[in-house]
């Protein structure tokens, strides 16, 4: 589909000719398709920019990463088919492996989110591997399998685009969650350790940017984040973004 530039819809249309590419060539799920419309809803709620408190969280999302022993970033099929690019070069800014993990999961769909990151410069994708499969506990869903090498012996997991359910079973499991999630009242969102209410795709380039910089700065230390604060700044920006159009 060719958008004029000029179109006011231009980047997010962009976003979803991402998507529909993603699902014709077998990384999208149905599902995958609704929950993006979902989340594109509030993307408009905060007024489809990198909000003050996005960018505090991507901070410290950034340094929980760089200074995480063991890293891992989760991806699914929405999350790779809009940024593969940036899932790699963040792996390998902050040293994290990259494992697929799937609610939908099929093997057909792990080795086409896995080609399209080894397109993208991505090395070692694990969670393919049923011998190194294992499971998280306190979960009953699909994506209680993961790869024993990734997320299950990580400290640190990005889960972009995730489901409550596991966000809570990883925390059980003692890991750090960092996630992003335009919908500040998600199980998800308030469940994490880090939320970055923002549309991945500007997120996730702010993040190996920033990621990149604190890489180089000596005696980095992670600082205290107060997640709830952060979200509930998040919907003050909605509210402040509503009632300027209510008012105008």
């Amino acid at each position: 589909m060719l958008i004029p530039k000029s179109h006011p819809r231009a980047a997010s249309l962009h976003i979803r000719e991402k998507l529909v590419r993603g699902y014709k060539t077998g990384l999208v799920v149905e599902e995958g398709l609704m929950a993006h419309g979902r989340g594109e809803t509030f993307d408009y709620l905060i007024g489809e920019k990198t909000s003050k408190n996005a960018l505090k969280a991507i901070r410290a999302a950034a340094k929980a990463l760089v200074l995480a022993k063991s890293p891992v970033i989760s991806v699914n099929g929405n999350f790779a088919a809009l940024c593969p690019r940036e899932i790699v070069d963040l792996s390998k800014t902050v040293n994290a492996k990259i494992e697929v993990n799937l609610f939908y999961v099929s093997q057909k769909r792990k080795k086409a989110i896995a080609n399209l990151l080894r397109k993208n410069r991505g090395k070692e994708i694990l969670g393919l591997d049923p011998k190194s499969s294992t499971r998280i506990p306190n979960l009953d869903s699909a994506r209680r399998i993961v790869d024993r090498n990734g997320i299950f012996s990580a400290d640190v997991v990005l889960v972009p685009l995730e489901d409550g359910d596991r966000t809570l079973a990883l925390k059980k499991f003692g890991k750090k969650v960092i996630t992003f999630d335009l919908n500040p009242l998600s199980r998800t969102a308030q469940t994490a350790d880090i939320t970055i209410v923002d549309n991945v795709i500007r997120g996730m380039k702010i993040l190996v940017d920033v990621s990149k910089k604190l890489t180089k700065e000596k005696n980095l230390k992670q600082e205290k984040f107060d997640n709830k604060k952060n979200l509930a700044q998040a919907i003050f920006v909605m509210k402040n973004n509503l009632g300027r159009k209510i008012n105008a």
